[in-house]
């Protein structure tokens, strides 16, 4: 773990300290990996988003569906 010094309004340190229940840091750590995992599913859905609009990913999908489906059983 790092230790970093940052500067906050007053009122958002107030906000922190109303609901950090005595630990400002382990608060917010928590609203930060929270916020980064919202970005991430966000970026994860743009770009499954873009691949289900691309035709030429769809072909590839599509041509992997068949061979998922030919009776071949790769576990055996």
């Amino acid at each position: 773990m790092l230790k970093v010094i940052i500067t906050l309004e007053e009122d958002i340190l107030r906000f922190v300290d109303q609901y950090a229940e005595g630990n400002r840091s382990a608060y917010i750590n928590t609203l930060l990996a929270e916020h980064r995992r919202r970005i991430l599913a966000a970026e994860m859905i743009a770009a499954l988003k873009q691949d289900a609009e691309d035709p030429e990913y769809q072909t590839e999908i599509a041509a992997w569906d068949s061979v998922v489906g030919d009776g071949i059983n790769a576990w055996e």
